[in-house]
């Protein structure tokens, strides 16, 4: 989301113009969505849109400036599909009381929330609205249909974190599928067109070299992670040299200890130092006992799930979150 998109709509609310929120930059109502709940259409987001007024000024310049402090941060959404049944809603008996009111009230809404649990928005909000906005920061829209009467969705103000994987392996199609279901971005680079095409790879950026020592062309962040998967391993040393050399943050190597042992040599012989080769997770993954393309996945993106976690969350963040699973 770009910071000057919501300063412009916030603008606009302030100068009291109609705005139109669009599917690009809020995809939660895009009609591949609306597909898994027709709720969340495009012209549920036209609805909300018209219904804008200066009091929503707030939210957007709120999420603005998150955007430029690089916080953990979502624009939500609660869509009302049935006005009754959302000042209705009661408790159940299995969560929590959140009192007596259900919804508010029966209007739809749009809503800032960050990890840290701040909540701004144009109205009051009963006590199981917040509870539902503050549970953007785990899903997104976790628990989104708890309540009848409406559901709620949102788009992170935050770069997704990307995942390079090296090599189209069968692996690697396995991994990317699951990555870009949990949120990753993918790129995945190969030497072979017959392996790297849109139909393994789906959504992803694919990056075709003439050789795995063109890897040097290419620049990866300091905030990625690097999968080495390459095809029958054959490529794993030009992979680990290249990834560790970008100081990456994650760096993780499909492969048995004998394997890996050879490979070290030749990473060594290829300039890579030993604290280099130390910082290369191997196996990778979380050991589980997956041995299938589809269980290594599983077991790589587990891994790459936790390694963003604790990006984005300080210790005592991620403290107070343990804490409370139990």
């Amino acid at each position: 989301m770009r910071k000057e998109t919501l300063e412009n709509i916030a603008s606009d609310l302030r100068a009291g113009y109609s705005v139109n929120l669009s599917v690009e930059d809020f995809p939660c109502f895009s009609r591949e969505a609306a597909i898994e709940d027709p709720r969340t259409s495009p012209e549920a987001l036209a609805r909300i849109s018209e219904a804008l007024t200066a009091e929503d000024a707030c939210v957007f310049e709120r999420a603005a400036r998150a955007v430029e402090e690089g916080g953990v941060a979502w624009i939500g959404f609660k869509v009302v599909d049935n006005a009754f049944a959302a000042v209705s809603n009661i408790d159940n008996d299995v969560t929590k009381s959140y009192g007596a009111i259900g919804s508010a009230d029966g209007f739809d809404l749009v809503f800032f929330c960050n990890d840290a649990k701040e909540v701004v928005a144009a109205r009051d909000c009963s006590a199981r609205d917040l509870f539902q906005m503050k549970d953007v920061t785990r899903g997104p829209s976790m628990h989104n249909d708890q309540f009848e009467g409406l559901t709620w969705v949102s788009v992170p103000l935050f770069d997704p974190m990307k995942v390079w994987l090296l090599g189209a392996s069968d692996v690697a199609v396995e991994t990317a599928a699951l990555a870009r279901h949990v949120g990753f971005e993918v790129e995945v680079v190969d030497d072979d067109a017959s392996f790297l095409n849109e139909a393994r790879f789906p959504s992803c950026t694919r990056t075709l070299v003439s050789s795995f020592d063109d890897l040097g062309s290419m620049k990866a962040s300091s905030s990625d992670c690097v999968c080495v998967l390459t095809r029958g391993h054959m490529h794993d040393p030009e992979g680990c040299v290249w990834a560790t050399a970008q100081g990456v943050q994650y760096v993780g190597m499909m492969g048995c200890k004998g394997k890996n042992d050879r490979v070290r040599d030749l990473c060594m012989d290829a300039g890579m130092t030993e604290e280099q080769w130390e910082s290369v997770k191997r196996p990778i993954g979380l050991k589980f006992g997956a041995k299938t393309p589809a269980e290594l996945a599983i077991s790589i993106v587990a891994e790459l799930v936790d390694v963003r976690y604790r990006q984005r969350y300080g210790q005592e963040a991620r403290k107070k979150h343990d804490a409370s699973l139990w």
